[in-house]
């Protein structure tokens, strides 16, 4: 028997008020962990089981109570709101401990909202009851792109596309044009994230990738494992959703595990209407305990923050850091100081307006700093994004009129090296960070510098202002990004050949690898992480973006063209060596496009290789 109904059988209080009383203290305790940062995330752990105990005291007894409850007035969307709320802190917990089962649970909740229709009765006319629909809808987009499931996604961007059509209809009265931004923003995303859809998992396959326990040995002092990442990126009127840009998706992506076999269950397998459960719906609970698997490294996801809220946070993560422990800061964002914030032609200042209403409905989104850009700012008042642009030692996370609050430095970093950092600097003013290097204050940091100019893309709409970050998508995707460099989209590509292309390069990289940890020039600095699969796979990424970059003929002998690392890593792999021209050249003649890269004389195809031409050049 539970407490509640103890209470109601030592007191004959009616259970419509035992009801109400719990939804009470649930909804107290949800508005207090709601607005707590993710960070300082060890402080809140146990704040988090206490109120989901409470949520599942009350979903319990709504369901043991459930004929009662109805004759006393409980209504549908009450019951999706309990159920709703529980799936928010659910996501909430994985965004504090990136425990994938947190999200696996999440999705379970709303896609059983999604099945039972919990909002519908009366949605027409009642627009608060119409807003909830739209909120679940938005909060279940988040949590299924970002665990995955793409063809979710695109049917509740169809359902959110109707509903909002059809609330205009219904409430005349009611302006729903920040929804319909809502719709645009998150279409844009799916466009920019689209191109090579279900090829591979972004996450680190053991089906796929090399397993951590075959990694090659490194002779080296100590071996550093990956704990916690800090991954931000701003640019002007760049890709995102929410708050969660396409470049932060990519790298969060990208330092996961994936559950196995669940990426090719989720490519296959159609769900049915309304996400109805049926023989071929995704076996969640297979995704949620996988023991094969070690723990994902924790990540917090900052979008726009202020120095203060940025260094806040590092601290945290650099004060709570185990001793075998790195910490991954990846920055993305612009250095031109005549860049700024400005609206689209034609859209006024409505985006910032639809940035708020995304906030408002994902109470469980990352957490929003406090100052950000006035959403009311006048547009006589913002520089014109076409002036004469100059680079400045710094990122620019924000408004420039603030006295640097939305600015950070390379010396904003280096208190922080006294703690293992792999830094990776996406950023038009990549260079200046080259400052941290011999200026650390006990531990040498890995970084990784983006070229300083952008080389443009051929395909459509493939730059960054439309696909995100040539690097980051070297990092995350790099066939991806190696088709787009040399002006190939998802359907110019058979898949026969992409396969080929891909079993390539993942070989390569794996050989690459056992000549990094075999060799004798390889600083201890990459030697201590180079047995974190994470580290090691956006390495030789980096290695791959470096040697492409350097060989194609538009930005053949452009240094600012081309990527770099500190401290430096062995001859043997830098661009103009045999290892990766070769490389280089068989992948391009896989694609057939060998003359848009510029060979060093004598660099020719394997004898053994098999790689044929898929079309002539």
């Amino acid at each position: 028997m539970t407490e509640q109904q103890q209470i109601m059988n030592n007191s004959n209080i009616p259970v419509s008020e035992v009801y109400w009383s719990l939804v009470d203290k649930a909804d107290k305790k949800f508005s207090k962990i709601r607005d707590l940062p993710y960070y300082e995330r060890n402080r809140y752990d146990t704040y988090f089981y206490k109120v989901f105990k409470v949520y599942t005291q009350l979903w319990k007894f709504q369901q043991e109570n459930r004929q009662k409850l109805v004759e006393a007035g409980l209504k549908r969307w009450e019951i999706g709101e309990i159920a709703s709320r529980i799936a928010q802190l659910y996501y909430g917990q994985y965004m504090r401990t990136s425990d994938s089962s947190y999200l696996s649970e999440s999705y379970v909740f709303y896609e059983a909202i999604l099945s039972r229709e919990y909002f519908k009765d009366g949605l027409f006319q009642d627009l608060n009851l119409a807003n909830k629909q739209l909120r679940f809808f938005a909060r279940f987009l988040m949590v299924s792109l970002v665990w995955n499931r793409r063809e979710m996604v695109h049917q509740l961007v169809n359902l959110l596309k109707i509903l909002v059509d059809e609330c205009r209809k219904a409430f005349q009265e009611t302006d729903f044009k920040e929804w319909k931004l809502v719709v645009q923003e998150i279409s844009r995303f799916l466009k920019a994230d689209t191109a090579f859809m279900n090829t591979r998992p972004l996450r680190y396959s053991l089906v796929l990738d090399l397993h951590p326990d075959s990694l090659p040995r490194v002779a080296t002092r100590r071996s550093l494992k990956l704990r916690d990442a800090i991954l931000s990126s701003y640019h002007h009127n760049e890709v995102k959703f929410s708050e969660l840009t396409v470049d932060t998706f990519r790298m969060l992506q990208c330092l996961e595990w994936e559950p196995s076999g669940s990426f090719y269950q989720s490519s296959s397998a159609k769900i049915g209407q309304n996400g109805g459960s049926g023989s071929s719906r995704i076996n969640h609970a297979q995704d949620i305990a996988d023991p094969t698997l070690p723990l994902n490294p924790r990540k917090a996801v900052l979008y726009r923050p202020s120095v203060t809220h940025f260094l806040a946070v590092l601290g945290t993560i650099c004060e709570e850091l185990a001793p075998d422990g790195v910490i991954l800061i990846y920055l993305s964002a612009s250095g031109r100081v005549g860049h700024t914030i400005s609206p689209p032609s034609g859209a006024g200042t409505s985006i910032n307006t639809t940035e708020n209403t995304v906030r408002n409905f994902q109470s469980h989104a990352m957490y929003l700093d406090a100052v950000t850009i006035s959403p009311f700012s006048s547009s006589s008042n913002i520089p014109n994004p076409s002036s004469r642009q100059s680079k400045s030692d710094c990122l620019h996370f924000g408004t420039r009129g603030n006295g640097g609050l939305n600015s950070i430095y390379p010396t904003d970093l280096i208190p922080f090296t006294r703690r293992p950092l792999f830094i990776v600097i996406d950023s038009d003013s990549s260079e200046a960070f080259k400052a941290i290097s011999g200026a650390e204050k006990g531990e040498p940091a890995a970084i990784i510098l983006s070229p300083s100019c952008s080389i443009p893309l051929t395909t459509g709409d493939s730059s960054r202002h439309h696909s995100g970050s040539l690097l980051t998508m070297f990092l995350s995707t790099p066939l991806q990004a190696f088709c787009l460099l040399i002006g190939l989209s998802g359907p110019d590509v058979e898949m026969d050949t992409y396969n080929k292309a891909e079993k390539l390069l993942s070989s390569s990289l794996n050989a690459w690898g056992l000549t990094l940890a075999t060799s004798d020039m390889l600083d201890p600095v990459w030697a201590q992480i180079l047995g974190d699969p994470f580290l090691r796979r956006l390495l030789l990424r980096f290695l791959f973006c470096r040697a492409v970059l350097t060989l194609f003929a538009p930005s053949s002998g452009k240094k600012e063209f081309h990527p770099e690392c500190m401290p430096s890593l062995p001859t043997s792999l830098q661009p103009n060596a045999s290892a990766c021209q070769t490389v280089v050249l068989q992948m391009a003649t896989v694609f057939g496009a060998t003359k848009k890269f510029i060979f060093s004389e004598g660099i020719v195809l394997p004898a053994h290789s098999d790689v044929e031409m898929a079309s002539s050049s």
